[in-house]
């Protein structure tokens, strides 16, 4: 069994849940909140059963969890989390130091709305909070993708020495039940390979110092070179899914294109209402209108390159925004601009859990729009 391949029903929590077993980390700080806590039920199952040998510390908050996550790492230890919305957001003070510290941890993010007022149901804007944190960031569509993506995740995040997280739409995703199929244990072992820390804590012939204080002149080095790391992660990326693709026969890419090659409108989006766009380009081309769509997994870093190739002769680019920005372009659309070197048309959608329909997709496709237009 080690070796074969199964077609199993999970949801997207569980499915992450399968794939940290499967990774078996040394260490996973834990502490519940919803919609992530189905993720780490799972895990701490298998654990209980004795398919993990993972230490799962069961910590008093969610600023406790990423802390023990740094300690562990920095000793050298495989580390692995999950968290949502306002975990995330407690984490923030010590998220930098993760990626300062050139810590490989990967945390399962099930994305969720931030307060306030206070809701349990997905958008990005946890995600968006973490931009600039210097965490790589993979986005999924499924569940299928979601569980893809946390071996892609640990593998690229060792690979560079940055922390990285996998993002699944909460609720749509995290407790969703999609069919899947979860690779063999030995091909994950194969791929994932034996952890060797350059540095650890605990290599008393060699010691070191891990997040001392850096004045101005050392300041800046520390800065860059996190900077440096996530450009290596650019071309790293691509190595990983290509061997990943080698071993699952799926085929992953930092965006996913379908139907633009002739497109005179297409969307971009991130996350699980790029499935709901696809469907909505399907219907569109049956009608002899020449919609497309523009997936992006990869968000940090961002894929400028390829964005901009992809869409440079597309007429209109429409990009949908899971998050509100105040005061200023919203993200993605942002992002998008800055690849093109032109304005694109923004949609702010989906807040709080808010439903997105197929009518609404086509509706924005057919009508075209200035400046942002708010879907409520």
């Amino acid at each position: 069994m080690l070796n074969k391949n199964k077609r199993v029903a999970l949801s997207g929590g569980f499915a992450v849940g399968e794939a940290i077993n499967q990774i078996n980390p040394d260490v996973m700080a834990v502490y519940p909140i919803t919609p992530q806590t189905p993720i780490v039920e799972y895990f701490a199952k298998k654990q209980a059963d004795g398919k993990a040998d993972t230490e799962i510390i069961q910590v008093e908050s969610e600023h406790s969890a990423m802390s023990a996550c740094i300690g562990a790492s920095a000793s050298g230890a495989r580390t692995m989390t999950a968290s949502a919305s306002q975990g995330v957001m407690y984490m923030m003070e010590v998220l930098p130091v993760a990626s300062a510290m050139r810590l490989p941890i990967v945390m399962a993010v099930a994305n969720r709305a931030i307060s306030g007022p206070i809701n349990i149901h997905c958008d990005h804007s946890d995600a968006m909070a973490m931009r600039d944190t210097g965490w790589i960031q993979i986005f999924s569509e499924n569940v299928q993708e979601a569980y893809d993506n946390t071996l892609i995740a640990m593998k690229l995040a060792e690979k560079v020495l940055l922390p990285a997280t996998v993002n699944l739409d909460g609720f749509i995703l995290s407790h969703s039940v999609e069919n899947l199929e979860i690779l063999a244990d030995g091909k994950v072992y194969k791929f994932i390979g034996e952890y060797k820390p350059k540095q650890s804590l605990l290599d008393f012939d060699n010691p070191k110092t891990f997040g001392s204080v850096a004045l101005p002149n050392s300041y800046f080095e520390f800065r860059k070179q996190i900077y440096d790391a996530m450009e290596e992660a650019r071309d790293e990326f691509d190595q990983v899914v290509k061997k990943f693709g080698e071993i699952s026969g799926r085929k992953y890419e930092k965006i996913e294109t379908y139907k633009i090659k002739d497109a005179e409108v297409v969307m971009v989006a991130m996350g699980s209402t790029c499935g709901t766009i696809s469907s909505v380009v399907d219907k569109m081309r049956a009608e002899g209108k020449k919609a497309g769509l523009l997936k992006i997994r990869l968000f940090r870093p961002f894929p400028y390159k390829e964005i901009e190739k992809a869409l440079k002769n597309i007429k209109r680019v429409v990009v949908m925004d899971r998050n509100m920005t105040f005061g200023s372009h919203q993200v993605l659309a942002s992002e998008i601009q800055k690849a093109l070197g032109r304005e694109t048309e923004s949609v702010v959608y989906g807040l709080g859990g808010r439903d997105i329909y197929e009518k609404q997709i086509e509706e924005i496709f057919e009508k075209k729009g200035e400046g942002v237009y708010f879907m409520m």
